[in-house]
């Protein structure tokens, strides 16, 4: 697994000297995102997010990266306190690019080596590792196919733990502007020490606000992130304690 953090370290440093040349920097994008909500499992119930997203694609492979500042509406949270932050890191590297080569069959647009940081407050930390597809199917505007072997730290601690995530993005032209519906889902298929199976299926689906006013495309969205996460952060679910979280957020966000 030492292996697992230099490469994901050694990624990131590429990926950060070749964003900073622009011959490299094929194009990138930030954003900014609120989120209110409640009805959450395991952590309290009523939570306020303010997320910052990066995503780029550069010579070798892209880039995505989030942080959220969670805050729980004047509530403590039992290990974190009132408020809390998670952040994942995911370099990608294209064989594709790297090789200079189309790596083209069926559906497969690429192939990609895929890594994961996970970091945040508390027993958060993992490392994730294993192949990645660029998937070129009808309709939508991009669909990536991961498969993660996942190491997760701490007193979650479990090795040779498989997790498959899809990312994915779709554009429904509504009068004149467009609603979006990208997310993902981890799913995390089976258990190792204390670790449990989960899956997390996490879609926003978005109404291009800017593009309706004249203000600008792709840059003003208003809509709802919906959030459902079976057995939460690992943590098997009983009838003592519940962890299966099932809700819907109110959702801004704002692209720069």
């Amino acid at each position: 697994m030492r292996f697992t953090k230099s490469l994901i370290l050694a990624s990131g440093l590429l990926a950060a000297n070749g964003a900073m040349a622009g011959d490299l920097l094929q194009w990138q994008n930030n954003s900014l995102t609120y989120l209110w909500g409640k009805n959450f499992a395991v952590n309290p119930e009523i939570q306020q997010t303010v997320t910052f997203e990066h995503a780029d694609a550069w010579k070798y492979g892209d880039n995505f990266l989030f942080i959220d500042k969670i805050f729980y509406n004047g509530q403590k949270d039992g290990l974190n306190g009132p408020n809390t932050y998670y952040g994942e890191f995911s370099p990608r590297l294209s064989f594709g690019k790297i090789f200079d080569q189309k790596l083209e069959f069926g559906p497969v647009k690429d192939v990609l080596l895929a890594m994961t940081y996970e970091f945040g407050e508390g027993d958060t930390e993992s490392y994730l590792i294993g192949p990645g597809f660029d998937l070129a199917i009808p309709g939508f505007d991009y669909f990536q196919l991961n498969f993660y072997n996942r190491h997760t730290e701490g007193k979650r601690d479990g090795d040779n733990v498989w997790q498959i995530t899809p990312v994915w993005a779709y554009t429904i032209p509504v009068g004149n502007s467009d609603i979006l519906i990208d997310g993902f889902m981890d799913w995390v298929v089976d258990n190792d020490k204390s670790y449990h199976a989960n899956l997390h299926f996490n879609p926003q689906v978005k109404y291009d606000l800017g593009k309706a006013l004249n203000f600008g495309e792709k840059q003003l969205y208003v809509g709802f992130e919906y959030d459902y996460w079976s057995d939460k952060y690992g943590i098997q679910d009983t009838r003592y304690f519940d962890t299966n979280q099932n809700t819907a957020s109110f959702l801004v966000k704002v692209h720069f």
